[in-house]
């Protein structure tokens, strides 16, 4: 099963380099080093999807975010990520996303963004590792006044729970939406914040203190003072490291002892993580504040 599983990582990381170029089968094929027939069925019994469709969904996903963050015209974006022509674009984003293109440019909504996830690290048994010494790097920063929208689950209280409860596939609306700090966040909540039959664990963006946009449906939205974080932020890691780099920073976190900057931490704020990318490293912020 590993050997067919990397196939289709292969196949996946192919077209992530090469998505604004044409992309064919055979070359897909290649990559997996398997048959052409073989792995077409591997890649959609491992991804849900054709990869015709994967590369069509992760196409209009990018898509979507260089209109929602550029000034640039429906007809470069349509022929940029290999659309034939502005009409076929707007006809592929429209049964995507229920939305015009130019609308969608114009006035930006939350969108349900595919989310295209490496099967190896999906599908893959996860191997206990030994921890090696490796560097953290701490940082206070500052958290102005925000509002965070917020989907709640029910009873997590950390990631894998809250996929359960709610689906991964929620990740792909909160990319879609402009995000103070440039990401979705993950949140535990203080008790104060969790509605009764909620979870502590939640995803969401954070948006400024004005904010008065749309709310998707099921969706809430909380306001946080402005405040001080810890970040803890690890060395870049292996994607599939991404457990252990994780540990690291949990580790480092019941070691340090805030004190010894003037600080304590603040329970009255939520602890923040962000999504786990190898090339930077894994981060965490912790509230603070002054100690006495």
């Amino acid at each position: 099963m590993r050997e067919q599983i990397e196939a289709v990582q292969r196949m996946q990381e192919y077209i992530e380099i090469h998505l604004c170029e044409k992309i064919s089968f055979a070359e897909l094929a290649k990559v997996s080093l398997f048959s052409p027939w073989y792995a077409r069925r591997l890649f959609l019994e491992y991804t849900g999807v054709t990869p015709a469709e994967y590369i069509r969904k992760l196409r209009l996903k990018q898509s979507a975010l260089k209109l929602r963050d550029e000034n640039v015209k429906v007809l470069d974006v349509a022929l940029d990520f290999g659309f034939g022509s502005v009409d076929g674009y707007q006809r592929a984003f429209r049964k995507e996303f229920g939305c015009n293109p130019s609308e969608y440019s114009a006035n930006p909504i939350p969108l349900s963004l595919f989310t295209p996830y490496g099967v190896k690290f999906r599908f893959l048994e996860r191997k206990k590792t030994t921890m090696s010494a490796k560097k953290v790097f701490i940082q206070v920063i500052d958290k102005p006044k925000r509002k965070v929208i917020i989907k709640r689950g029910k009873t997590a209280t950390e990631y894998w729970k809250y996929c359960e409860e709610v689906g991964c596939d929620i990740w792909g609306m909160l990319v879609s939406m402009k995000s103070l700090c440039g990401e979705p966040v993950c949140l535990w909540l203080p008790k104060e914040y969790v509605k009764p039959g909620t979870s502590e664990y939640v995803q969401g963006v954070e948006v400024a203190e004005e904010y008065n946009g749309e709310i998707p449906d099921g969706f809430d939205i909380i306001e946080l003072p402005a405040a001080k974080y810890l970040m803890f932020q690890g060395e870049p890691f292996k994607e599939e490291d991404y457990e252990q780099a994780i540990t690291e920073i949990w580790e480092s976190e019941k070691k340090y002892d805030p004190s010894v900057i003037g600080y304590k931490w603040d329970n009255s704020n939520p602890k923040i993580q962000l999504e786990p990318i190898g090339t930077r490293g894994y981060i965490e912020l912790l509230p603070i504040c002054p100690k006495g």
